[in-house]
């Protein structure tokens, strides 16, 4: 019995020391959840994400910003003719220029969408320079079927109704025409445009408003 005793405490001294000489490792702490999709309030971590080579920031970048930039293409550009690059087109080259530029762009406090877009004015630019340069529109043969397209007087009348309204629009400041459009044609809301131009939502209210008067004004005086 006291050889069992013994042989007891023995093992239970052998069990102590090697409990103490085994490191148990620290359990992780969770940090914070990585958002999965961009969106307007997290926009600049999948920047940052995507400037230092993380590829699936990249894509989700991507996922948000191409319906912005094709919905910019579209309102800036309307109906070009056939020779010339449509708004799907010049948003594909956007997008292509953006993520190209990245790995150089700084982050200087200056919101990530007036650099996105500010690419697009300059895609949008080159569009209206070729097309203002070749008003040709070839076709490859006269058409057997009857044309379903819009008649002469129906393209006279919209050409009239384009022709006036850029002349509205002329009356107003660069920054003006593209609140306008940004508000009225793509239906954005004050604090969305306020992060393209760089400004406060409630300084493109104010140039709104102004921009509508002086709309008003033009027209009445005519």
């Amino acid at each position: 019995m006291l050889c069992t005793v013994e042989l007891d405490e023995e093992l239970s001294a052998l069990e102590a020391s090697l409990a103490s000489s085994i490191e148990i490792p620290e359990q992780p702490v969770p940090g914070p959840r990585t958002p999965t999709r961009a969106d307007r309030d997290n926009l600049d971590t999948f920047v940052s994400a995507a400037i230092g080579g993380d590829t699936s920031a990249t894509e989700q970048l991507l996922v948000f910003l191409r319906p912005l930039i094709l919905r910019y293409c579209r309102a800036k550009l309307g109906r070009l003719p056939r020779s010339f690059s449509t708004a799907d087109d010049v948003a594909q080259e956007v997008c292509v220029a953006v993520f190209r530029a990245l790995p150089t762009y700084q982050q200087l406090g200056r919101p990530f969408l007036s650099f996105v877009y500010g690419i697009a004015a300059h895609k949008i630019a080159d569009v209206h320079r070729a097309n203002s340069r070749d008003k040709s529109d070839p076709i490859a043969e006269t058409p057997d079927m009857m044309s379903q397209e819009d008649g002469p007087e129906q393209l006279t009348l919209r050409h009239e109704l384009v022709e006036q309204t850029g002349a509205l629009l002329r009356t107003l400041t660069p920054r003006q025409r593209d609140i306008l459009i940004m508000r009225v044609v793509m239906g954005m809301s004050a604090q969305e445009t306020a992060d393209i131009v760089g400004t406060t939502a409630e300084a493109i209210r104010v140039a709104q408003h102004r921009a509508l008067n002086r709309l008003r004004k033009t027209l009445a005086r005519h």
